[in-house]
């Protein structure tokens, strides 16, 4: 009995901080409806995007796109909200010590996100659309793009990056729970940065200064990891065992 009313408290509070959350994403996305063509008219008139014309091919094109930049308006300004929450929710399973440490990766992980999205939209981007535009000319194709396939094209570049960008937490939250050690890292070193430049070469123009300028930034995101999770494992060793009274 008293487990199943446990049960039930842990459901109630679960419900009631996906309630917040969803709360919070219906007002940030009536948010990013008021905002919307200020973002697209910003991005529009980015060296990249001005000359470029932004076609449309049927009548809900426009509209798909609004409500597209709206809900990643809302997704992007939920997502501090939807962590807190997940950490306050498993707040009571940890010690006081961990609980102050999982805390920081909140904010930390919505900057490094915003940091991703910023390096990808206003250096690889703006590199990858005039290595296509420089093709398409070279074999005399008369350009017309639509609004759609440009934002696709945009997030397909951005995204990934953004998500590349929490390597150094995810990494660093993994030696916490000892799944990763620095030497198991160093071990893996070279496979690592074999599967960096992969990822590189798949999401930047197929030449070899694309190719680096996406691959070294993510190099130097997996050793800054390597030397967070070594800082962090070295702490964790240096530090006295509690002795018991």
């Amino acid at each position: 009995m008293e487990n199943n009313e446990e049960l039930i408290r842990h459901l109630t509070e679960l419900r009631r901080r996906i309630i917040i959350v969803i709360c919070c994403f219906a007002v940030t996305l009536g948010g990013g409806l008021y905002v919307s063509p200020q973002i697209l008219l910003y991005i529009k008139a980015q060296p990249a995007a001005v000359p470029i014309a932004w076609n449309v091919f049927s009548f809900t094109d426009g509209l798909f796109i609004y409500l597209r930049c709206a809900f990643i308006f809302a997704v992007l300004f939920t997502l501090p909200v939807l962590l807190f929450h997940t950490w306050a929710f498993i707040r009571p399973g940890l010690t006081e010590r961990e609980a102050k440490g999982t805390l920081a990766y909140v904010p930390v992980s919505f900057l490094l996100f915003l940091s991703g999205i910023s390096f990808s939209y206003f250096l690889i981007f703006p590199m990858m659309l005039r290595f296509m535009m420089r093709m398409n000319q070279s074999i005399g194709a008369i350009e017309t793009y639509g609004i759609d396939r440009y934002f696709a094209f945009l997030f397909n570049v951005v995204f990934p990056l953004g998500i590349a960008f929490e390597m150094p937490l995810i990494i660093l939250f993994l030696t916490r729970l000892g799944l990763l050690t620095p030497s198991r890292l160093r071990s893996t070193r070279k496979y690592a940065y074999v599967g960096l430049a992969i990822v590189g070469s798949c999401i930047s123009p197929p030449d070899f200064v694309s190719h680096l300028s996406v691959t070294i930034p993510l190099i130097l995101l997996f050793e800054l990891s390597v030397l967070i999770s070594v800082r962090y494992y070295n702490r964790r060793i240096a530090a006295p065992l509690p002795t018991g009274g």
